[in-house]
C-alpha cells in the first residue's frame, strides 16, 4: 500500500472516531414516566434535575417528563414523601419508580379544605388539605408563614417606671421581608413588622468611636412628626470600623437547607447565588466548610481555604433540593465542624440559609433555643439568612439568631444578598461588642411619660442590665444601631396613660418629685462585653433636650421610617401619621443615599399607600 493511500485511510478512520465521540456527546431528549413503586400511580410534580446543573423539569399530571441531557449524565428524581432516586442516562427512554419515605410525610401541613394524598395528589372531599412543599410546585393560596405575636410597647409614667431597659438589635430581616410583600402587591401582616428593624435597615452618619470603647453613643431630639406636642428622642450607636483586610481570619460553615421546601429560584437557587457573592470576597486566610441537611445532615465540603474559590463554588453548584427538614441535626453537625476548625482570636461563625421550616428532630422554637444557647458558649456565632415565601418561619429564624449571638437578614433578591454579604461583610460577620444592653433613665422633672418604639422582643428587666449572665445583642464592625423614644414632656396633656383607682386596703403615699436642679431630659447607660470576655463594661451619657426642631436629615429620614412601620402595624400610637407625611419627611433625608436604598424606601411607601383599602 502506498504511503499516500495509508494516510488517507488513517484520516478516514480518525474522522470516524471523532464522529462517534461527537455523537455520544450529543444532547438527547430523555422522556419517561415517574410512578409510585407500591401502587403504580403517577407521581405528579416530581423534580427531574440533571445532577450538577440547574437544568430541571417537573412531571405533569400523568407523571411524565421530558428533559434535554447527554448520555452518561445523571438525573436526580426528587419529590417530598419519597426517597430521592438517581439514574444514569443510557437511552432516550427512562422510567422511574419512587419508593415511599414515611419519615418525609411528616412535612405535610394542614392548611385548608379537602385532602390531598401526598403520593397521588388526588383530592378527596374531607375537612382538611394536607399540603406538602413539593419541589417545583408553588402553593400560592396555601400560606403557612409564621410570625411571633407582637404586643406593641405603650406609654409608661416616669413616676412608676423611670428606667427603660432593652437589648440592642442590629437585624433588618423585617424590612426586606416587608419589601417582598409590597413588591408582589400585598401588605404584610402586622406581626411581620418590627419597627426597629425597619429603622436599622439603614445606616446613618453617626460619629465613630475614638477612645478605647468599640461603641460611641449619640443623641438627638426634635418634634414628634405624628404628634407635635410630643418630643422624639433618637439614640444612635456606632461600632468601630475595621478595614476588611484587617479583619481576623474567618472560619465559616455554610449550613444550607436543601429540603424539598427550599426548591425554586427564590429559595435554594438564590441561596447558591448569594453565597457565591461571599465566596468572591474571601481572603486566602479564611476557610469555608459546607454542611447540608434534608432528611439527614451531612458534610458537603470539608474546610477549604479561601484561596480555592473554584472548589467552593463547585460544591455550591452541586446542591439540589429534596426531602424533609432535619434542621436540628444540621445545626449540631455545623457546630461540630466549626469547633473542629476553630481559629483562636478569629471569626468562627455558622451561616444558616433556610426558610425555617424544620420538622424532623429538634424543631420547636424552645428546643432550638436550648440547643443554640448551649453551643454558643464555645465561641462560635450564628448568622441567619432567611429565604423563601409561603411557608416562611420568621419566628424560628429570629429565635436562632438571637440565641446564637448573631444577626438575622431576609434575602429577597440578589441586591439584598450583595448588601448583607458584600457591602456589610464586616458588620455581618465580625463582632466587636457582644451582649450590648441599653438602659435609659428619665428625669421626672422633664418627662411625665415615654414609650420605646419597637424592640418588643428585646425588652429586659431593669435588673438584667447589671447581670452579665443575661444574653443580649451583638454589634459588628461598622454597625449602627438606632432607637427612638416618644416622650410626653411635663405639663403636656397625657391621654395615653390611664388612671387607676385608689387601693381599698392600703394607702399609697403620694411621692413628690424633688427637682435635682438638672435640666437633663434623660441619661443613657450602655453595657457591652469584648467578644472574648465575660465581664461587661459600662458607658454613660446624659442628654439635654434643645426643645427645638433643628434636627439632622438622618433624624428626619429615620423618623419617617419609624412612622411607616407604625402605619403598617396600624399602631394605637400612630397619631396623625399618614403615608404622605412619611414620603414628605423621607424626602428631606436623601442626602446620604449613595446606594439608593432611601429612594427605594419612598417607592415602597408610595406603593403601600395604593394597597391600603
Amino acid at each position: 500500500m502506498k504511503t499516500s493511500q495509508f494516510r488517507a485511510m488513517m484520516l478516514v478512520l480518525l474522522m470516524a472516531v471523532v464522529s462517534l465521540g461527537t455523537v455520544s456527546a450529543q444532547t438527547i431528549t430523555v422522556m419517561g414516566t415517574v410512578t409510585e413503586e407500591e401502587t403504580g400511580n403517577p407521581v405528579i410534580g416530581c423534580s427531574v434535575l440533571v445532577k450538577g446543573t440547574t437544568n430541571g423539569v417537573i412531571t405533569n399530571m400523568d407523571g411524565q417528563y421530558s428533559i434535554l441531557t447527554k448520555k452518561g449524565e445523571t438525573l436526580l428524581f426528587s419529590y417530598i414523601g419519597y426517597q430521592q432516586e438517581q439514574r444514569v442516562v443510557k437511552s432516550a427512554q427512562l422510567n422511574v419508580k419512587m419508593k415511599a419515605d414515611n419519615l418525609v410525610l411528616e412535612e405535610c401541613m394542614v392548611v385548608g379544605y379537602g385532602r390531598q394524598d401526598v403520593r397521588t395528589a388526588k383530592t378527596k372531599s374531607v375537612a382538611y388539605m394536607a399540603i406538602c412543599p413539593t419541589p417545583g410546585i408553588m402553593y400560592d393560596n396555601a400560606n403557612t408563614e409564621e410570625y411571633g405575636q407582637i404586643q406593641e410597647n405603650g406609654f409608661k409614667n416616669v413616676s412608676d417606671a423611670a428606667l427603660s431597659t432593652f437589648s440592642i438589635d442590629v437585624d433588618a430581616a423585617s424590612y426586606s421581608n416587608m419589601r417582598r410583600f409590597i413588591n408582589k402587591g400585598e401588605l404584610p401582616p402586622a406581626d411581620a413588622i418590627r419597627t426597629e428593624e425597619f429603622v436599622n435597615y439603614f445606616s446613618y452618619d453617626y460619629p465613630k468611636p475614638t477612645g478605647s470603647d468599640p461603641v460611641k453613643i449619640t443623641m438627638e431630639s426634635g418634634e414628634c412628626p405624628w404628634n407635635a406636642s410630643h418630643r422624639l428622642v433618637r439614640i444612635g450607636l456606632k461600632a468601630k470600623e475595621i478595614p476588611t483586610d484587617n479583619l481576623p481570619a474567618s472560619n465559616l460553615v455554610f449550613l444550607i437547607d436543601v429540603s424539598g421546601s427550599m426548591w425554586g429560584a427564590n429559595r435554594l437557587e438564590l441561596v447558591k447565588s448569594s453565597l457565591k457573592l461571599l465566596v468572591n470576597n474571601l481572603r486566602d486566610k479564611d476557610k469555608v466548610a459546607i454542611v447540608t441537611y434534608a432528611g439527614s445532615a451531612g458534610v458537603k465540603l470539608e474546610a477549604t481555604p479561601g484561596s480555592d474559590k473554584q472548589k467552593i463554588r463547585e460544591a455550591i453548584d452541586e446542591l439540589t433540593a429534596g426531602g424533609s427538614t432535619a434542621g436540628g441535626a444540621g445545626i449540631l453537625l455545623a457546630y461540630k465542624i466549626a469547633k473542629k476548625n476553630f481559629i483562636s482570636n478569629g471569626n468562627n461563625r455558622i451561616i444558616l440559609c433556610s426558610d425555617g421550616d424544620f420538622n424532623v428532630g429538634v424543631s420547636s422554637a424552645e428546643g432550638l433555643e436550648q440547643l443554640i444557647e448551649k453551643e454558643r458558649k464555645n465561641g462560635v456565632f450564628l448568622t441567619v439568612l432567611g429565604y423563601g415565601m409561603g411557608n416562611y418561619k420568621d419566628k424560628k429564624m429570629q429565635v436562632l439568631a438571637e440565641k446564637g449571638n448573631g444577626n438575622y437578614a431576609y434575602i429577597d433578591n440578589m441586591q439584598e444578598a450583595n448588601r448583607v454579604l458584600v457591602g456589610e461583610f464586616g458588620a455581618t460577620l465580625h463582632t466587636v461588642a457582644k451582649d450590648v444592653k441599653l438602659q435609659v433613665e428619665f428625669n421626672p422633672s422633664q418627662v411625665q411619660a415615654y414609650r420605646l418604639i419597637g424592640y418588643e422582643s428585646r425588652l429586659l428587666k431593669d435588673e438584667d442590665f447589671n447581670n452579665d449572665a443575661k444574653d443580649a445583642g451583638d454589634m459588628g464592625a461598622g454597625h449602627t444601631v438606632t432607637a427612638f423614644y416618644e416622650v410626653i414632656p411635663t405639663g403636656v396633656k397625657n391621654d395615653y396613660v390611664g388612671k387607676v383607682d385608689d387601693l381599698k386596703y392600703q394607702k399609697k403615699e403620694k411621692v413628690s418629685v424633688k427637682p435635682t436642679g438638672s435640666s437633663e431630659l434623660l441619661t443613657v447607660k450602655l453595657r457591652y462585653k469584648a467578644p472574648d470576655k465575660d465581664v461587661s463594661k459600662k458607658m454613660e451619657l446624659p442628654f439635654v433636650d434643645s426643645k427645638g426642631n433643628n434636627v439632622s436629615s438622618d433624624f428626619r429620614f429615620a423618623s419617617a421610617v419609624a412612622m411607616f412601620g407604625q402605619l403598617l402595624r396600624d399602631s394605637d400610637f400612630k397619631g396623625n401619621a399618614s403615608y404622605d407625611k412619611v414620603v414628605n419627611l423621607a424626602k428631606q433625608g436623601l442626602n446620604n443615599d449613595d446606594k439608593g436604598y432611601r429612594r427605594e424606601f419612598i417607592r415602597l411607601v408610595e406603593t403601600a399607600k395604593g394597597l391600603v383599602k
